[in-house]
C-alpha cells in the first residue's frame, strides 16, 4: 500500500509560510523582546518596563552538536497498547539558557499560542560551547529531556501525527540555520568577519568597504527513479554507506549552468551508464540531515524513463545498481516494517530522555513475521525516495504533454 503524507518530512513548517505570517512578530521586535529578557539592564528592558504592553513571549530551542533538545513522556496508562511514546521539542524560556551572547540566537518565526492570544517568538541557539549549566535532563533535574540526533527523531516521528511532523520541520529549519551560522563565519569576498543581521536570518560582512550580504546556503540535489517502461522495472542503487539490504534512487548535486533535467540525465549516465529520455517532476523536500558542511539540501524528485537498459556501475559512486520488478519493490514497501522502525526509534528517544541511550538499531527491527530479514527495503516515509518508489509501484506515473516526451 502507498503511504500518503500531508507534506514531506521537514516541509510544512508551522512557523513559516502564509498561515504563520498572519500572526508573525517582526524579527526586529522579537530581537528587542529577547534582549530585554536576556539582559535586564539593557535599554530594551527599560523600555519594556515602561511600556503598558509586555514583551513578546520568547521560546528557545537549544541545540548541542547539531542535536535539538527533545522531550518524550511515557504514553498515558489508558493508551491502547502497544502505544509508542511520542516526542516533542523541548522549548525553554530565556532564563534557562544563560551565558549565551544575544547574537547567537536565530529567529525561527512566530505563531499564536491559541485563539486571541499574542504570538510567541521562537528561537534556536547552539549551546555546544556554552559554559552555563546544562539545559537537558542529564543535569539530574529530572525534566525528561535530552539532546537527540535529528535523524533519530526523523525515524521516530509518527507521520500521521501533524504536531510531531510540524516539530520535525521546525527542528530541521533550526539545524540548517545554526549549521550555516557555524560555517559562514567570514565573508567569501574579502575575508572579514561576517556578523548576524535580521535576527540571524542572514549575515553581513563587517568590512565597511565591502558589506556583502550573505544568505543561508541551500544545496539543490536531483533524486530520480529511473523506469524501464517496457519491462515494468525500476532502477535502484546501493551506496557503500547504506545499511545492509537497503536500496534507493539515484541522486546527485546540480552543477552550475545546468538545468534540473540535465542534471537527472548526467547523473544517471555517469553513475549507471543508462541514457534517460522523458523526465517527469514529482515533488521536492528540504533535507537538513546531511553533513554539517551542507546545512540544508533541497531534494528535487523526478521520474525518468530509460532509453537504454545495460548497466555500467561507476564503482567510485555506487556499490551496485540493479533493475527491480514492480512486484519485488512492492514487497520491499511493507507498511508494517516502517511502523516497527518508527516504534523502535520512538522508544529509543524515550529512553534517552530518561537518561539511557539503549535501543535496537533500525535494521535489526526490519524483519518479516517469520523472523527472517526482508530481502530488501527502501528508505522510509520520511524520505522523498520512498514516495518516488511507492508512487511508481502502486499508482503509476503521470504523463507529460507530447511535446516534452522525447527530450
Amino acid at each position: 500500500m502507498a503511504i500518503h503524507l500531508r507534506a514531506h518530512a521537514f516541509a510544512a513548517n508551522p512557523l513559516r509560510g502564509v498561515s504563520a505570517s498572519t500572526t508573525a512578530v517582526s524579527p526586529s521586535a522579537a530581537a528587542e523582546a529577547l534582549l530585554s529578557l536576556l539582559d535586564p539592564s539593557s535599554p530594551a528592558a527599560a523600555a519594556d518596563a515602561a511600556s503598558p504592553h509586555p514583551p513578546h513571549l520568547s521560546k528557545i530551542l537549544p541545540f548541542r552538536r547539531g542535536r535539538p533538545l527533545a522531550s518524550s513522556p511515557d504514553p498515558p496508562a489508558a493508551a491502547v497498547a502497544p502505544a509508542a511514546p511520542a516526542w516533542r521539542l523541548a522549548w525553554l524560556p530565556p532564563s534557562r539558557v544563560p551565558g549565551v551572547a544575544p547574537d547567537a540566537f536565530v529567529f525561527l518565526g512566530a505563531h499564536a499560542e491559541g485563539d486571541g492570544k499574542e504570538a510567541a517568538a521562537y528561537w534556536a541557539v547552539d549551546v555546544s560551547n556554552s559554559e552555563g549549566p546544562r539545559v537537558d535532563g542529564g543535569s539530574g533535574d529530572g525534566d525528561g529531556s535530552a539532546f537527540v540526533d535529528l535523524r533519530t527523531l526523523m525515524v521516530a516521528t509518527d507521520w500521521s501525527d501533524k504536531d510531531a511532523m510540524g516539530d520535525l520541520a521546525i527542528a530541521g529549519h533550526a539545524r540548517a540555520l545554526l549549521e550555516w551560522h557555524n560555517t559562514a563565519k567570514f565573508c567569501g569576498a574579502c575575508g572579514a568577519k561576517a556578523v548576524p543581521t535580521e535576527a540571524g536570518r542572514r549575515k553581513q560582512c563587517s568590512n565597511e568597504s565591502c558589506k556583502k550580504r550573505i544568505y543561508p546556503r541551500v544545496d539543490p540535489v536531483v533524486i530520480m527513479l529511473v523506469i524501464d517502461k517496457e519491462n515494468d522495472r525500476a532502477l535502484l542503487s546501493r551506496q557503500s554507506r547504506f545499511v545492509p539490504r537497503m536500496w534507493s534512487c539515484l541522486a546527485g548535486f546540480i552543477e552550475p549552468g545546468e538545468s534540473l533535467e540535465e542534471a537527472v540525465r548526467r547523473e544517471t549516465w555517469e553513475e549507471t551508464g543508462i541514457e534517460v529520455g522523458q523526465i517527469i517532476y514529482h515533488s521536492s523536500q528540504p533535507w537538513p540531515v546531511g553533513p554539517n558542511t551542507m546545512p540544508c539540501q533541497l531534494m528535487v524528485g523526478f521520474f525518468a524513463y530509460a532509453k537504454s537498459l545495460e548497466i555500467h556501475v561507476d564503482k567510485q559512486e555506487l556499490e551496485d545498481a540493479q533493475w527491480h520488478s514492480r512486484e519485488d519493490i512492492k514487497k520491499a514497501l511493507t507498511f508494517a516494517e516502517y511502523e516497527k522502525a518508527q516504534r523502535t526509534n520512538a522508544l529509543k528517544v524515550n529512553q534517552m530522555c530518561k537518561g539511557a541511550e539503549k535501543g535496537q538499531s533500525i535494521t535489526e527491527d526490519l524483519k518479516v513475521g517469520s523472523g527472517e530479514p526482508v530481502p530488501m527495503f527502501v528508505p522510509g516515509p520520511f524520505a522523498i525516495a520512498h514516495h518516488l518508489i511507492s508512487a511508481w509501484a502502486f499508482e503509476g506515473v503521470p504523463k507529460l504533454p507530447s511535446s516534452f516526451s522525447n527530450l
